[in-house]
């Protein structure tokens, strides 16, 4: 029966979705799964299992035994389980069941007590650009 259901719900979710490629599932590394290998996502990537290589993708959710061994790039970070390797992120969730070995470098950034982190939280610093017919700089988000 729960086989059915989850069936059902991935193929109304797939035909439902219209997000950015189509679609609102995420794409699943599950728990007793092990990948070695670069990983490059358009969009979602939820971790339970482990990837040892560097990831590249819109939004990454890292479970409570997830795994990543490598540098990652995303706009959004959501870390439960263990990195271990340098990160760039627009925006960053640290809950209290991580741990984390690397440099951050963030936009904003969220840390609950208890999580593991060693490593530099580095703040992006936004640049600054003359605008033609205006004065002033302009602030631009930084660049990754």
């Amino acid at each position: 029966m729960k086989k059915l259901r989850r069936i059902v719900y991935l193929k109304i979710a797939r035909l439902m979705g219209r997000g950015k490629n189509g679609n609102v599932v995420p794409t699943i590394i599950a728990e007793n799964s092990s990948l070695k290998g670069d990983v490059v996502s358009a969009g979602t990537l939820h971790v339970d299992g482990n990837i040892d290589g560097d990831v590249n993708c819109d939004e990454l959710i890292v479970g409570l035994k997830g795994t990543i061994n490598g540098s990652v790039n995303a706009q959004s970070i959501y870390l439960y389980g263990s990195l271990n390797g340098e990160v760039c992120t627009d925006s960053f969730f640290i809950a209290q069941t991580a741990h984390l070995v690397g440099d951050i470098k963030h936009n904003s950034i969220a840390i609950e007590p208890g999580a593991y982190i060693e490593g530099r939280c580095i703040k992006n610093k936004p640049t600054l650009m003359v605008v033609e017919g205006t004065s002033q700089p302009q602030k631009l988000k930084a660049a990754k």
